[in-house]
């Protein structure tokens, strides 16, 4: 296997194979002087800090912060839709109980597998509309209570919201 032969001691030596690559002067002296970008808006004003927190929106007293940017909380309308459901189903003790008293009670352990209890799933869906802005969060919740709580929430907000 043959090697190139390395470049003469007078030519710059390009290690990616651009053509016309050339070191550049050592530097010396002062750093050199960058042209200054151009001037940029200052940064809005801190709305303050979060009063209520529902989901991933944050609610200040001026803004709603969202994920995808911030929502003006002035004239904003919040809707909220409910997608839960219950379940019931056999708990594990009983599911236990009934087996382990096989051995001992026959029949009455199987009296165990006719307890049930109920599990709540699902989201509770709140929306933020502000002229052309809109967001949409979806909260999981796992008991009435979750969903009470979550109502609560928006209706204070939208009290916030008119003012």
């Amino acid at each position: 296997m043959t090697y190139p032969a390395p470049p003469p001691a007078n030519e710059p030596s390009d290690p990616w194979g651009h053509p016309g690559f050339a070191p550049l002067p050592p530097v010396s002296g002062a750093p050199p002087t960058m042209p200054l970008p151009a001037a940029e808006p200052p940064p809005p004003a801190d709305p303050g800090a979060v009063i209520v927190q529902i989901g991933e929106l944050g609610v200040t007293s001026t803004v709603v912060r969202t994920p995808a940017g911030d929502i003006p909380l002035k004239g904003s309308t919040w809707h909220v839709t409910d997608y839960w459901h219950n379940e019931q189903k056999i708990p594990t003790w009983a599911i236990v109980c009934a087996v382990a008293g096989f051995c001992v009670l026959t029949v009455f352990s199987l009296l165990f597998l006719l307890v049930k209890e109920t599990i709540y799933r699902g989201t509770v869906q709140v929306t933020v509309t502000n002229g052309t802005r809109q967001y949409v969060a979806r909260i999981p919740v796992t008991a009435q209570e979750q969903v009470a709580h979550v109502h609560q929430q928006v209706n204070y907000v939208r009290s916030l919201a008119a003012i």
